[in-house]
This record gives structure tokens, C-alpha cells and sequence, in this order.
């Protein structure tokens, strides 16, 4: 399976790249915004394609042909304003799915937010932030495509554990971003959550005993 990565220098993004750059069954394409980037991937003899989510749907659904999944973990950062957090995690990621819907690239998995689905949880000066990931995630799921939407929970830089609870519902929890990845890694092709929307967290199982139970 071919995987258009979408933030794939973002930090999550970049230990994703590694797990399907050493797999047998997978291969990434990683888009990426800067020039200055693409020197990492070469490293690892991924294939690069220069696409900002600022741009056209046009350019985007050219950076996806040929690829059968695409998993967006873009963000605009937190040190941006909420005006690019619409323009990234919200509109970008619209434009991506469209750029799918396009392609017949069927297969679409989104890192979301633990709790963007609940308004009443939404601190104030994060509220831009939850409004993007709410409104990214219903757009994926009225699209009609294959899609997986991980809501993780607040996110480390800890090594990871492969030790993870994924359940529909959650309200609080840690999860190294390395996990993360390991559980996008996980669910490509895992049919167990296929259209589904579920929170992650450090916990007990491996990751692909806890997916397989959801």
C-alpha cells in the first residue's frame, strides 16, 4: 500500500515515515511544505512531493496520485494564530479529502483531538482549535470514503511503549506521539476500524490487541 503522508515533518509524521519506510507492506510518499525538509527523507529513500494545504485542491490531488491511503497529521503548530489553525487543520484537511474523493483514494485516516467532539470541554484558548478538528472530522465522515478518525490524547515525546487503551469514548490521557504513529501504522488496513472514531492513551494492550476490540 502506497501512503500519501500529509504533515509528514511534522513530529508524529516523521516517526510514521520511519515505520512504513521499514516495512515490507507499505511505502510513504511524504508531503512536505520546505525545500530544507526533503534532505531527511532522502535519508531514508523516501519519496517527497512539495504540496502546501495553503494551496489549490488541484495541487493536492496531484500530490496524491498513485497513492492507496492517506493519513493527514498536519497541523498548523501551536505557536500560529487561529486563523492558520482554520486554514490548516480545518480547511486543509477538507481539501485533502476532496483531493481523495478525486483520486479514488478510498482509504483516509485523520489525527484528530481527545474531545473534539465535545463543546462543553473546549477551554476558551484552545476553542479555534477544537472547532477545526470537530468540523475536519464530520467532513471525513460524511465524505463517503473508508476513514479512521484517532483522537489522541495530550501528546509526549516519551519513548514509546506499544502499550495503548483505544475506546470510543474518553476524556483525559497521555500518549507519546511514537505511539501515535504506531497505531496509524496499525489501522491502515486493519478492518476492525474501518469508519470509526475513537480516543487513544497509554494503557495495557498492544496496540493491534486494542484496535482489534474496538
Amino acid at each position: 500500500m502506497k501512503v500519501l503522508v500529509v504533515g509528514a515533518n511534522g513530529q508524529i509524521g516523521r516517526h510514521f515515515v520511519k515505520m512504513l519506510a521499514s516495512s515490507d507492506t507499505h511505502t510513504p510518499k511524504a508531503m512536505i511544505r520546505k525545500e530544507e525538509q526533503v534532505s531527511f527523507f532522502n535519508s531514508l529513500g523516501v519519496e517527497t512531493v512539495l504540496t502546501s494545504l495553503e494551496g489549490s485542491v488541484e495541487e493536492i490531488t496531484e500530490a496524491m496520485e498513485g497513492c492507496d491511503a492517506v493519513v493527514f497529521a498536519a497541523g498548523s503548530g501551536g505557536k500560529t494564530g487561529a486563523d492558520k489553525t482554520l486554514l490548516i487543520d480545518l480547511d486543509g484537511a477538507a481539501k485533502t479529502i476532496e483531493a481523495a474523493e478525486r483520486t479514488g483514494t478510498e482509504r483516509f485516516l485523520m489525527i484528530s483531538a481527545i474531545n473534539a467532539d465535545k463543546r462543553a470541554m473546549w477551554k476558551e484558548d484552545m476553542a479555534h482549535y477544537y472547532v477545526a478538528k470537530h468540523h475536519a472530522d464530520n467532513i471525513l465522515r460524511a465524505s463517503g470514503l473508508v476513514y479512521t478518525i484517532i483522537r489522541p490524547g495530550i501528546l509526549t515525546n516519551e519513548p514509546g511503549t506499544g502499550k495503548i487503551l483505544a475506546v470510543e469514548d474518553l476524556d483525559s490521557g497521555e500518549i507519546s506521539r511514537e505511539d501515535v504513529a504506531r497505531v496509524l501504522f496499525n489501522a491502515l488496513d486493519n478492518e476492525h476500524v474501518f469508519n470509526k472514531t475513537f480516543a487513544v492513551v497509554s494503557g495495557d494492550n498492544e496496540v493491534e490487541t486494542a484496535l482489534n476490540q474496538l
